[in-house]
C-alpha cells in the first residue's frame, strides 16, 4: 500500500463550518488538528492564529454538502429561553 499524498490547506482560507472528508493534520503531517467530517469552530481558527500556523494538511477534500455553515453559538442560546407569559 502506498503512502497517502497530503493536500496543503492555507490557513487564511479556513472558514467557520468547513469540514473535510479526512482528518486534518498540523504541518508536521503527524499530529491531528481536526477529525474527519468535523466542522471548524471559532476556537480552531483562534488557535491557528495564536500559534501562527500557516498551513494544515489533509489527504481528503473539502466537504460541500450544504452543512458547512453552522449556526452561531449565540443563536443556540435562544433555544434554552423559557416562554414569558403576557401580563
Amino acid at each position: 500500500m502506498g503512502e497517502k499524498k497530503f493536500n496543503k490547506i492555507d490557513c487564511k482560507e479556513l472558514r467557520l463550518g468547513m469540514r473535510f472528508s479526512a482528518p486534518v493534520f498540523f504541518d508536521d503531517g503527524e499530529n491531528m488538528f481536526l477529525g474527519e467530517e468535523k466542522a471548524i469552530k471559532n476556537y480552531h481558527i483562534d488557535a491557528i492564529q495564536r500559534w501562527n500556523i500557516e498551513y494544515l494538511l489533509t489527504y481528503g477534500h473539502l466537504v460541500n454538502d450544504g452543512k458547512n455553515q453552522e449556526t452561531p453559538e449565540s443563536l443556540y442560546m435562544l433555544e434554552d429561553l423559557e416562554e414569558v407569559e403576557e401580563l
